[in-house]
Parts: C-alpha cells; sequence; structure tokens
C-alpha cells in the first residue's frame, strides 16, 4: 500500500527529483560520476565531461521538482 502511495503520479517526481540532487552532491564529493552504460568520469582525468554530467544530474533534479511543484 505505501508503495502505491509513492508510485503515484505527483509523488514520484519529487521522489526522482530529491534522489537526481543527492546524487549530483555525491558526484560532485566523490569526484566520480556515473554515466550511461556503465562507465565512469573521473573529475582529475576529464573535467570538462564530469562537470557537463553533474550539472545536467542537477538540472533533471530541479525540473523533476519543478513538475511536481506544477502538478499540486
Amino acid at each position: 500500500m505505501f508503495a502505491l502511495w509513492l508510485l503515484r503520479e505527483p509523488q514520484v517526481f519529487l521522489i526522482l527529483g530529491i534522489a537526481s540532487i543527492f546524487a549530483a552532491a555525491t558526484f560532485t564529493r566523490l569526484g566520480k560520476v556515473w554515466v550511461r552504460f556503465g562507465g565512469c568520469v573521473y573529475r582529475e582525468k576529464e573535467p570538462g565531461w564530469f562537470w557537463w554530467d553533474v550539472a545536467l544530474y542537477y538540472f533533471v533534479g530541479v525540473c523533476f521538482i519543478g513538475f511536481f511543484l506544477c502538478k499540486i
């Protein structure tokens, strides 16, 4: 029953937004970000791609939270 409440339309966007922002903050701290197909980008080796991917995680999180706020 609790899982059904979480998966209702507005709440799932809030959960995904918080998870995405939390992941971006964690990746910033670790210096390693997970990308498509199971690869990793390291801050020391490829700083441009690293910050692009972290910014993308933040952006997606903000979009999910914004969509949640529009729906309620």
